[in-house]
């Protein structure tokens, strides 16, 4: 089979074209050129898709005697995922910009160039699972429970997953990934893994944000939201995220409780907290979901939903509104819910579609940003 392997340059990917190699596929490498590091955002050099990992790539790519394709899509992961990570903070949403890539570029253009080339399928070093079922593929979570990536692939299409491979899903753990890269004999076996937002610098989300949204720099009230005291003032929207307890710069009086982000007025420039108790939600609203079932469920679906990469799934019950094109959760236990971060629903270990979570009120809601 001709495969096109999607490579950022990192172990994983690496592994993935070297072991379909040894398996005597007609492997083809390919690596998308997202930003030019420092120019825009001061991102670090050794970042996922930057001009070192590049070079590892095509070093890999060599060394297995495979072609290799660079790809520059700079203005389009600008426009996409980089500007739309700095629209989601500036109206105070926290953003996914992983998701945001594998949907608006990574599978996007990797898929139409894989068909270009002739190629059957697209294989790329996610860890997750795709399983032939009787509708069809369907997507599952990862053997390793802690690489799990399944929660940043709800937006691959129905289409895209059918071309799509992840060689890695069954692993067992990292430590075998490398293992397999050092029995390969790839120059990127000790390489350290990339940081998930590879175009942030040290972490420091609010400077990338700031740099090219200046108003979510901005400062403004920290509101008690059970009261309506007036606690402090707040460095900008951009350094915050529903549920964060920390830097906050204000105290609860004596004898109360600690408080969080309980919600985030952007329209007023306010920060919105409570005490925790008062924070979790049993009714989710999602919009710009992606089913990867079919049809859609037309009857209230019971079901587990992650409301956050790393916690593990909690039963809910799932009303589609089709009409609508937006999902109500109801929640068995209570969860707190970020706006702009994704609730995916699974069945068992099979994710069964997911989107982004709304506001409380959608109507006041800031217009979103077209992408083209």
């Amino acid at each position: 089979m001709r495969i096109l392997v999607a490579m950022s340059g990192g172990v994983d990917s690496s592994v993935v074209a070297g072991l379909l190699t040894e398996q005597g596929h007609e492997v083809v490498g390919a690596t998308l050129q997202l930003y030019d590091h420092g120019a825009a955002t001061g991102a670090r050099k050794g970042a996922c898709c930057a001009g070192q990992d590049i070079h590892d790539a095509r070093r890999v790519a060599d060394a297995l005697g495979i072609p290799h394709y660079v790809l520059d899509r700079e203005e389009r992961f600008r426009r996409a995922v980089i500007e739309d990570f700095a629209d989601t903070y500036a109206r105070g949403e926290t953003p996914i910009p992983c998701v945001r890539c594998n949907q608006t570029v990574k599978f996007h253009d990797l898929v139409d160039l894989a068909r270009d080339l002739g190629c059957e399928a697209l294989a790329t070093g996610h860890y997750a699972r795709r399983v032939e079922g009787p509708d069809g593929p369907e997507l599952r979570r990862a053997a390793d429970a802690s690489r799990d990536q399944s929660y940043f692939l709800f937006a691959t299409t129905r289409e895209q997953l059918a071309f799509s491979r992840f060689p890695l899903g069954e692993f067992a753990s990292k430590a075998a990934v490398r293992a397999e890269a050092a029995r390969l004999g790839l120059p990127v076996a000790e390489k350290p893994d990339s940081q998930d937002i590879c175009f942030v610098p040290r972490g420091a989300y609010h400077e990338v944000v700031e740099r090219l949204r200046p108003e979510a720099g901005a400062p403004g009230e920290i509101v008690h939201a059970l009261d309506g005291r007036v606690l402090g003032t707040h460095r900008g929207l951009a350094r915050y995220t529903v549920g964060q307890g920390r830097g906050l710069g204000i105290a609860a009086r004596e004898g109360e409780e600690r408080l969080f982000v309980s919600g985030i007025d952007a329209a007023r420039r306010r920060i919105l907290v409570a005490p925790r108790g008062a924070l979790p939600r049993r009714e989710v609203l999602v919009g710009e979901v992606n089913w990867l079932v079919a049809p859609p469920p037309a009857e209230p679906l019971a079901c587990t939903v992650k409301l956050r990469a790393r916690e593990e799934p909690q039963p809910a019950v799932a009303h589609w509104d089709a009409a609508a094109a937006l999902l109500r959760l109801a929640l068995e236990v209570p969860g707190i819910a970020a706006p702009g971060q994704a609730a995916v629903l699974y069945d068992g270990d099979r994710v069964l579609g997911g989107g982004f979570i709304r506001a409380a009120e959608v109507g006041a809601q800031a217009p979103r940003r077209a992408v083209a």
